[in-house]
C-alpha cells in the first residue's frame, strides 16, 4: 500500500536517477514500466526512507511536464525525515560526492533538527532532517 501522498518526479534519464537514488538513499524499486520506445521509463515507484517516490522520464508528446532546467529555482522539494542526526550528514556526503550540489551544508537548526539541503544531478531539491537529541 502506498502512502496517501507521494511525490512524482519527471527526471531524464530516469534509469540514471533510479541508480542515483538507490545509491544515495538506499531506494528499493517497487515497480517499473519501460516505455514502448525502449529508451525511457514510463513509470517507476521507489521506496525511500519508508515512503514512496515515483518518477518517469519526460514525455512531452503526452503532456506538459518537463525536467528542471539547470540553475532554475525549485518550485517543490522532497523532504526526508531521519531518526539520527548522523544520517543527515551521511546522506548529504553521499549525495554531493555523486554530483549533487549542496545548498545548505548539514547544520543544527534553531528549531531543533539537523538539516541539510541539496539539488540532485537531475535538478530536484531534497531536504534532510533529523532530531538533534
Amino acid at each position: 500500500m502506498r502512502p496517501p501522498v507521494a511525490p512524482y518526479l519527471t527526471v531524464s534519464p530516469a534509469m540514471a536517477a533510479i541508480a542515483y537514488y538507490t545509491t544515495v538513499f538506499g531506494a528499493r524499486q517497487k515497480a517499473i514500466m519501460p516505455a514502448f520506445d525502449g529508451l525511457r521509463i514510463m513509470h517507476c515507484e521507489l521506496t525511500i526512507n519508508g515512503g514512496s517516490v515515483m518518477l518517469a522520464d519526460a514525455f512531452p508528446e503526452f503532456g506538459h511536464t518537463r525536467i528542471p532546467l539547470p540553475g532554475e529555482l525549485s518550485t517543490a522539494s522532497v523532504s526526508l525525515e531521519y531518526p539520527k542526526a548522523k544520517d543527515v550528514d551521511e546522506v548529504f556526503t553521499k549525495a554531493t560526492g555523486l554530483g549533487a550540489k549542496g545548498e545548505t551544508n548539514p547544520m543544527n537548526s534553531f528549531w531543533g533538527t539537523r538539516v541539510a539541503t541539496f539539488r540532485d544531478p537531475f535538478g530536484h531539491r531534497w531536504i534532510l532532517n533529523a532530531p538533534l537529541a
